[in-house]
């Protein structure tokens, strides 16, 4: 998927020379947390969030630091801190420069971005101007739409097996297991070197279509000691023949 798949096309935006308050009403109006900042010609000129409102000294949020460490603050800092708390226009306390991305870029880059930036929202562009924008809940809408859509039919057991056996084939630790299929349900027995693994093996055979129940006999070998462990399941059932 790209990011012109999943954007909302849309977008409410904001003038650089706008009031704080007005971008505050927006937000709150809308229901949304941040707006991107165009200029006349619907270029992109920056981004405000709710971030950008944390710290003002209209609600006394200010930073306040001690003296000795206000005193080993660069004055520069300091001068772009006493602009963010108390400028006035959108220009003055808005993000330069937001990271961005074009109409064919690869969802998993987006979502790369917002991982390693650590942002909530990524601008769309068209030659430099603001086309869309895709956010989190973005994202939440396109999971939410091809996730019922995207498993093929289920098949018999043997079709299930092999479905099985190509997930696993997928991941780059690649447990150890053999599996039997019977009417849905999985029987899977083997080893693993950790109970993470047991988990992500779980997962991938129960969003295999078609599996109805899993039956786990796989052993835990711990690789330091060489220690082995039953599986939960196996455990449960031990414990009901003792009682």
């Amino acid at each position: 998927m790209q990011a012109a798949d999943v954007m909302t096309r849309q977008v409410i935006t904001i003038e650089p020379d706008a009031s704080i308050l007005r971008a505050v009403h927006l937000m709150l109006q809308n229901r949304i947390s941040g707006l991107p900042v165009v200029d006349v010609h619907g270029r992109l000129v920056g981004i405000i969030t709710e971030g950008d409102f944390l710290r003002r000294m209209e609600i006394g949020t200010e930073r306040h630091r001690p003296s000795w460490l206000q005193f080993l603050t660069p004055e520069g800092r300091l001068a772009d801190e006493y602009v963010h708390t108390h400028g006035r226009k959108i220009e003055e306390v808005m993000t330069c420069n937001p990271y961005t991305v074009s109409e064919d870029t690869p969802l998993e880059k987006v979502v790369r971005i917002m991982e390693r930036k650590n942002v909530k929202r990524v601008p769309v562009l068209r030659a430099g101007k603001l086309v869309g924008i895709i956010t989190r809940a973005n994202l939440l809408h396109a999971l939410a739409c091809v996730v019922d859509t995207s498993q093929p039919a289920a098949g018999g057991d043997a079709a299930i097996r092999d479905r099985i056996l190509s997930e696993l084939a997928k991941l780059p630790w690649r447990p150890t297991v053999s599996i039997n299929v019977r009417d849905g349900a999985v029987d899977l027995s083997g080893t693993i070197l950790s109970e993470d693994e047991r988990e992500a093996l779980r997962i991938a055979v129960e969003n295999v279509p078609g599996v109805k129940v899993i039956h786990d006999h796989v052993v835990w070998v711990e690789p330091n000691s060489g220690m082995v462990f039953a599986s939960p399941d196996d455990d449960k059932t031990e414990a009901r023949s003792w009682m």
